[in-house]
């Protein structure tokens, strides 16, 4: 083989690596469109974004605990922990409704940050930990039996979460402030180069002076942080926190970011490929409602079907694409 047929392969498996969300996306979204008439109405598109913008939320945080090489199982149980706290918090005005979720789900975080950095615990054992504290804590605080703690009556905080603009929901558009602002800060500043560095090598980070430990600790206060915004988000869209919402959500993040191109082994990935990623399970998720004779179960089997062939090819390209260097 030459130098020449190596260096094309090497760029078109590049391609696939970056670009096999985007494609998968576009013919999902043509073939729906072609198929269910109701798919590529308005009112659908806008059902489609409001509840891509949640998991896009806590998509956005879990890349880049994934880039540096960790894992957050506990996102799904803060979410849920986001949403009681809002609406408790409603009782005193907009803002502990939304400052309460963001400084205990914050804290969280930085929990799980500072045992993985600091003790070297493995990231999966200590975000099951919190997984388990935030889903008995959220129980803790409503009253014994509760499924919902509902929002203040009037409280301005509903309007965060029910306001819309153009016809499309506010949380539309905080998740494309909030994705764009991680995209930018993931390729345009000396924080990012420190995720992609210590999840490609993080004792090479260590030895060129990055500080490895302090990144580490600030991708899961991240994180935490944005579960319990797009907790404290769905509170104010359902007018009440619930509880019982968010169980396996982690692994919907999890699967939304794999499937977006960022390897789970840490030191490659891109927002905006979060953003494909997210936006694929929500229109898949979409399909299967559409079709109406399908038991909703399929979702969980198509999306672990789609991640799975997903994960196989990506260590398929990153294998061929070694090879060929």
């Amino acid at each position: 083989m030459t130098v020449d047929t190596r260096v094309r392969r090497a760029s078109w498996v590049s391609v696939l690596q970056r670009q096999g969300a985007t494609v998968a996306l576009v013919l999902m979204v043509v073939v729906a469109w072609v198929s269910f008439p109701r798919f590529g109405s308005l009112d659908n598109v806008r059902d489609i974004a409001l509840q891509s913008s949640f998991l896009a939320i806590i998509a956005l945080g879990m890349t880049f605990v994934i880039i540096t090489g960790g894992i957050d199982l506990s996102v799904g149980s803060v979410y849920a922990l986001g949403g009681v706290l809002a609406a408790y918090g409603s009782q005193w005005g907009f803002a502990a409704a939304l400052l309460l979720p963001l400084a205990v789900c914050g804290l969280i975080g930085l929990l799980n940050g500072v045992l993985v950095a600091k003790t070297g615990m493995a990231p999966f054992i200590v975000t099951l930990a919190t997984l388990l504290f935030a889903r008995g804590l959220l129980l803790a605080i409503t009253s014994e039996g509760a499924t919902t703690y509902q929002i203040a009556p009037g409280s301005a905080f509903l309007e965060l979460g029910r306001g819309t603009l153009f016809g499309f929901g506010y949380p539309v558009f905080l998740a494309l402030v909030l994705c764009l602002a991680g995209g930018l800060a993931l390729r345009r500043t000396r924080f990012g180069q420190s995720v992609f560095a210590t999840g490609g090598a993080e004792q090479s980070a260590r030895l060129m002076g990055l500080p490895v430990a302090r990144t580490k600790v600030a991708v899961y206060v991240m994180s935490g942080t944005l579960s319990g915004f797009a907790g404290a988000l769905t509170a104010a869209y359902l007018q009440s926190g619930v509880t019982v919402i968010g169980v396996g959500l982690e692994l919907d993040a999890i699967a939304a970011v794999v499937i977006g191109g960022t390897l789970l082994t840490g030191g490659m990935g891109t927002v905006l490929g979060t953003v494909i990623g997210v936006a694929l399970r929500t229109v898949i998720q979409n399909v299967i409602n559409q079709i109406g004779t399908l038991d909703s179960n399929y979702q969980s089997v198509v999306s672990g079907a789609f991640l799975l062939v997903v994960v196989v090819l990506q260590r398929s390209l990153a294998a061929r694409g070694g090879r060929g260097g």
